[in-house]
C-alpha cells in the first residue's frame, strides 16, 4: 500500500505541473495539452496507470470492506479491465475504467510479469498521452510542459522504488546536449590540424632562416580559404532554401579540408623542389609550377564534385543535402586555390626572398636572396629508400597477394554488416534516457502501438464486407482482425512482431448494438443519442438495441454515430467514444447522409530492442497489410484493387530508410564511381587505362572500409552512408595525383615510372592529406559522444588508413604491373625535343656554340 501511495503521489505531482510558456506570461498544465477522449463531455486526461483502476483517488485506493482490500479490486480489473462490478458482495460499486473513460490495459500499465500473470508484475508503467500537432508552432505549450516534467523527474527520488522516465522531446534534447558537449573536442581536432598544416608547409634550409622560410601565414591562409569555401556553400544553399543538417557542419569541413590541404601541399612542395630557370622571374616560375600541378588539382576536384553531384540523386535527404553542399564547396575551394591561394603564395615567396619574417613580415632579417629550392627530408626518404624498397622484385608480389587477400576477406563479411542506428549510441554516456531505454528492453511486455488502416471507399454496411474486418462470431477466418489475432497467438511472437489481439471497433459496435441499455435515442429527436442517465425512462428514450442481429444497410450508418458518441460508464461499458472516436472517419454529404471513410484496427508490436527489431517489425507489418489488401480485393470482378490497407506506427518514419539502405548505398556508390570514371577518363586525355586503375583502387578502399564497419561494430545508416560517399571523394586524392604523374612519366620501364610517380607525389600525399587528417582524427577518440567515437573517429581513421595504404603501397605496385602507357602528348614532346637536338648538332661548326646554347636554353626553359 505504501508503495502505491507513493506512486500516486508522484503521479498527482506530475498532473499538477504548471509550466511557464516561452516568450509569454502564460502557464500551461497537463489538461491544456493532454489527449481527452471524452472531450467536451469529460475533461480528463488519458493516463495509462494501474492507479486509474481507482480513478487516481486516495480514498478509493485505501478503501477496505471487511476482508477485501485494494488488491482484490486490482485482481478484478486485471481480469476484466472494463468491469463495473464490485469485487465482493456488499462492496460499493468500483469501476475499472479510468477517469478518462477508457480501458487501462494491464499489459500496458504493468511490466516484468511471468507468463501473463499480471499479479506478479514487478514494474508499474505510467503513460501520459499528449496531443501532437503537425504544425510546430502548436507544440509550444507541450514542449514547455515536458521541460518542467523532465526537471521534476530529474530531481525526484524515492527510497521505495527506482524511476526511469522520458518525454517526447527528450531524444532531441539529449542530441543537442551531446552535440554541444563535444564542441571542444571538435575544435581541438581542427586546431591541431591547422597547426600541423602551418608548420609542415615550411622548409627551413638553415637555422638562421627558420623564421623566414616557415610558412605559418601561408598555411593559415590556405585553411581560411577552405573555411570560406564551406561557408560560401552553406550561404548559397541557405539562400536557395536547401536546409542544412548537423552532418553538414560536422563532415563537410573535414572533407574539404582533406581535399584542399592535399592540393596546397602539392602546390607548395612542387614549387619548393622545382629549381628556377636562368633569367626566369618569380611570377614565371610560379606559373610554370601551377601549369604542372593545376591539371592534377582539377582532376581530383572535378572528379569529387561530379561524384557528389551524382550522389545528390539519392532518395535519402541527409545524403542528398550533404552531396549538394559538398560538391559546391569543393568547386569553390578549387577556384579559390588556383586564384587566391596562388596569389598569396606569390606574396609569401616575395617575403621569403626579401628575408622578411613569417607573420611579422614588416621585419627584415638579412639580405635579399632568391628562395632556395631543395628536396624535403620526406621526399628524399621516398625517392631514395621507400620507393626502391616497395618496388623491388621481391616486395611487389607480396604486396599484390596481401591486398588481394585483404579484398577477398572483406568481401566475405560485407553481407553480415548490421543495418540501423541503436538509440543508445546517439545518447551521451550520462543521459537519463539510457536507463529508460534499458528499462523498456528489460521490463515492458508490449512495444509501440500499430494501426492497420483501411482506406476510404470500403462498404461497411454489407455483411460480407463486415466479415472481412471483424473477429466475432460469423466473421471470416481470413479477416483483418483474425489475421492479426493469429499473428499475436504465435508461440514465438517475435516472428510476427505482434504482441496482442487487436482492438476492433466493428466488433465492439456489434456488442454495443446488442447490449441492453446502450443503443438508445430521444423519442423527440431520433437523431440524438439518449443520455445514459435517462435511458431507463421509456417516455423519453427509445431503445434501439437488437440482441439478435448485426446492424446492416442504412441501420449500420444510422446508429454508428451514437456508438462513437456514447461515453462508457456504469450503464453501458461498450460506449465507443473513448476508444474509437478517432478510429472511424464519418463523412456527411450535402444531404447530411453519413458514410464511413477511413478506419483502423489497432494492436501493439512486441518489445523492440534493436534497430533490426524496429525495421523488421515495419517490414512484417507491411507484408501483413499487403496480405489484408489482397484478401479484401479477392474476387474483384475486374481484377482492380479497390481496397487498400496500410500499417502505421509512430516509429515507422524513422526506420523506413533501413528497408532500402543497401539499395541506396550501392546506387550512391555506383553513381559516384561512374562520375569518377568519366571525369578521370576525360581529364587524363581520354586514357581509359588510367581511369580504370583509379576506379579499381577506389573500389578496393570502399570494400575494405565496409569490412572495417563489420569488424568494428559500425552500423550502416544515413551517417555511415554519408561517410562512405565522402570516402569515395577522399579516395580520389589518394589515387589521382600518383596515377596522373605515372601517366605523364615517359622515361624507363613501368617500374621506373612508378618510382618517379611515388617519389614525386607520395611525399605530398603523405604529408598533406594523410598526416593532416590523422593528427585530427586521433583527438576524436576522446569525444564523450558515442556517436562521434563510432561514426567519426572509427570511420575517419579507416578512411585515412585504407586510403593511404592503397594510395602509397598498392597503387604504385599496381601501376608497375598494369599501369597505362605514357601519354601520346608526352611522347610527342619528347620526340620534338630529340629532333631539335639532332638538328642543332648538324649545324655548321662556326655556330655550334650559339646553337648549343640555344638547345640548352630550350631544354631548361
Amino acid at each position: 500500500m505504501e508503495f502505491l501511495k507513493e506512486v500516486l503521489k508522484l503521479q498527482l505531482s506530475i498532473e499538477a505541473i504548471e509550466a511557464p510558456v516561452v516568450n509569454s506570461t502564460r502557464t500551461v498544465n497537463l489538461k491544456d495539452i493532454c489527449f481527452q477522449p471524452l472531450f467536451p463531455d469529460v475533461k480528463e486526461c488519458t493516463i495509462m496507470s494501474v492507479l486509474n483502476y481507482f480513478q487516481n483517488d486516495y480514498d478509493t485506493l485505501t478503501y477496505a470492506y471487511k476482508n477485501h482490500t485494494y488488491l482484490d479490486h486490482i485482481e478484478t480489473c486485471l481480469r476484466n479491465p472494463t468491469s463495473n462490478n464490485s469485487y465482493c458482495d456488499g462492496c460499493p460499486n468500483l469501476m475499472c475504467l479510468g477517469t478518462f473513460g477508457g480501458t487501462v490495459l494491464p499489459y500496458v500499465a504493468l511490466g516484468d510479469f511471468p507468463n501473463n500473470n499480471y499479479s506478479q508484475a514487478n514494474v508499474l508503467v505510467i503513460t501520459f498521452v499528449i496531443n501532437n500537432h503537425f504544425n510546430k508552432d502548436d507544440l509550444t505549450d507541450a514542449l514547455a510542459w515536458e521541460k518542467e516534467f523532465i526537471t521534476l523527474m530529474g530531481n525526484y527520488s524515492s527510497p521505495l522504488f527506482k524511476v526511469s522516465y522520458s518525454a517526447e522531446r527528450s531524444i532531441q534534447d539529449e542530441l543537442d546536449r551531446e552535440s554541444h558537449s563535444d564542441v571542444t573536442t571538435i575544435i581541438v581536432s581542427y586546431v591541431i590540424m591547422f597547426c600541423y598544416i602551418a608548420l609542415a608547409l615550411g622548409q627551413a634550409t638553415t637555422c638562421s632562416r627558420l623564421l623566414i622560410e616557415s610558412k605559418v601565414t601561408l598555411g593559415l591562409s590556405g585553411v581560411i580559404i577552405v573555411l570560406l569555401s564551406v561557408m560560401a556553400s552553406i550561404g548559397i544553399f541557405g539562400f536557395i532554401g536547401v536546409p542544412a543538417t548537423l552532418i553538414i557542419v560536422e563532415v563537410i569541413p573535414f572533407l574539404v579540408l582533406a581535399v584542399g590541404v592535399d592540393n596546397i601541399f602539392i602546390l607548395v612542395q612542387t614549387y619548393q623542389r622545382t629549381p628556377r630557370n636562368q633569367n626566369e622571374t618569380r611570377q614565371e616560375h610560379i606559373g610554370r609550377v601551377v601549369g604542372e600541378v593545376a591539371p592534377s588539382m582539377l582532376l581530383s576536384s572535378l572528379s569529387e564534385s561530379c561524384c557528389f553531384f551524382l550522389g545528390a540523386l539519392s532518395m535519402m535527404p541527409a545524403v542528398r543535402v550533404f552531396a549538394l553542399y559538398a560538391a559546391v564547396a569543393l568547386i569553390i575551394d578549387f577556384l579559390l586555390q588556383i586564384t587566391c591561394f596562388v596569389g598569396l603564395m606569390s606574396l609569401d615567396i616575395a617575403r621569403q626572398e626579401d628575408s622578411r619574417l613569417d607573420i611579422l613580415c614588416c621585419v627584415q632579417c638579412g639580405k635579399k636572396q632568391d628562395a632556395r629550392q631543395a628536396d624535403s627530408v620526406l621526399f628524399r626518404v621516398f625517392s631514395n629508400i621507400y620507393a626502391p624498397l616497395l618496388l623491388s622484385k621481391y616486395v611487389r608480389p607480396f604486396v599484390v597477394i596481401s591486398f588481394i587477400g585483404l579484398l577477398c576477406s572483406s568481401i566475405a563479411v560485407i553481407n553480415k554488416l548490421n543495418v540501423g542506428l541503436e538509440q543508445n549510441l546517439s545518447m551521451p554516456s550520462d543521459s537519463f534516457l539510457l536507463d529508460y531505454l534499458n528499462s523498456i528492453n528489460d521490463y515492458l511486455s508490449v512495444g509501440p502501438p500499430v494501426y492497420f488502416v483501411v482506406k476510404d471507399g470500403y462498404n461497411y454496411s454489407d455483411v460480407d464486407r463486415q466479415n472481412d474486418i471483424c473477429s466475432s462470431y460469423g466473421c471470416n477466418y481470413t479477416s483483418i482482425a483474425s489475421q492479426i489475432g493469429v499473428m499475436a497467438g504465435l508461440e514465438n511472437r517475435n516472428r510476427s512482431y505482434i504482441a496482442e489481439p487487436p482492438s476492433v471497433w466493428l466488433d465492439d459496435y456489434f456488442d454495443w448494438k446488442r447490449a441492453e441499455g446502450c443503443c438508445s435515442f430521444l423519442i423527440a429527436n431520433e437523431s440524438v443519442l439518449c443520455p445514459a442517465d435517462l435511458r431507463h425512462n421509456d417516455s423519453v428514450c427509445m431503445s434501439c438495441s437488437d440482441a439478435t442481429d448485426r446492424p446492416t444497410g442504412e441501420a449500420f450508418v444510422q446508429y454508428l454515430p451514437f456508438f462513437l458518441q456514447d461515453n462508457p460508464g456504469t450503464v453501458c461499458t461498450k460506449g465507443g467514444h473513448a476508444a474509437y472516436e478517432s478510429a472511424v472517419e464519418l463523412k456527411r454529404n450535402a444531404t447530411n447522409h453519413i458514410t464511413v471513410g477511413a478506419s483502423y484496427v489497432s494492436t501493439y508490436h512486441t518489445i523492440l530492442k534493436t534497430s533490426q527489431d524496429y525495421y523488421e517489425a515495419l517490414r512484417f507489418a507491411r507484408q501483413l497489410s499487403a496480405n489484408m489488401s489482397d484478401m479484401l480485393n479477392a474476387g474483384s470482378p475486374d481484377g482492380t484493387k479497390r481496397y487498400e490497407v496500410f500499417a502505421y506506427s509512430i516509429f515507422y518514419v524513422y526506420y523506413e530508410q533501413y528497408l532500402t539502405i543497401w539499395e541506396d548505398t550501392l546506387s550512391n556508390l555506383a553513381y559516384s564511381l561512374i562520375a569518377i570514371l568519366v571525369v578521370t577518363y576525360v581529364l587524363m586525355g581520354l586514357d581509359p587505362y588510367s581511369a580504370i586503375v583509379v576506379v579499381v583502387t577506389i573500389v578496393m578502399i570502399i570494400i575494405n572500409l565496409l569490412s572495417l564497419m563489420y569488424w568494428w561494430d559500425i552500423q550502416l545508416n544515413a551517417v555511415s552512408l554519408v561517410n562512405l560517399v565522402m570516402a569515395m571523394g577522399i579516395s580520389v586524392e589518394f589515387c589521382s595525383h600518383i596515377t596522373r604523374t605515372f601517366a605523364n612519366a615517359c622515361e624507363g620501364s613501368k617500374v621506373d615510372r612508378s618510382k618517379e610517380a611515388l617519389s614525386t607525389m607520395g611525399s605530398s600525399v603523405l604529408s598533406g592529406i594523410t598526416l593532416t587528417k590523422f593528427v585530427g582524427i586521433v583527438v576524436l577518440a576522446f569525444a564523450k559522444s558515442q556517436i562521434f567515437q563510432v561514426f567519426y573517429f572509427r570511420m575517419y581513421l579507416g578512411i585515412v588508413l585504407f586510403g593511404a595504404s592503397h594510395g602509397l603501397i598498392f597503387l604504385p605496385v599496381f601501376l608497375s604491373y598494369a599501369g597505362p602507357c605514357c601519354h601520346r602528348q608526352n611522347k610527342l614532346n619528347a620526340a620534338k625535343s630529340c629532333s631539335r637536338e639532332i638538328l642543332t648538332n648538324d649545324v655548321d661548326d662556326d655556330h655550334t656554340d650559339s646553337h648549343l646554347h640555344s638547345r640548352v636554353t630550350v631544354e631548361t626553359s
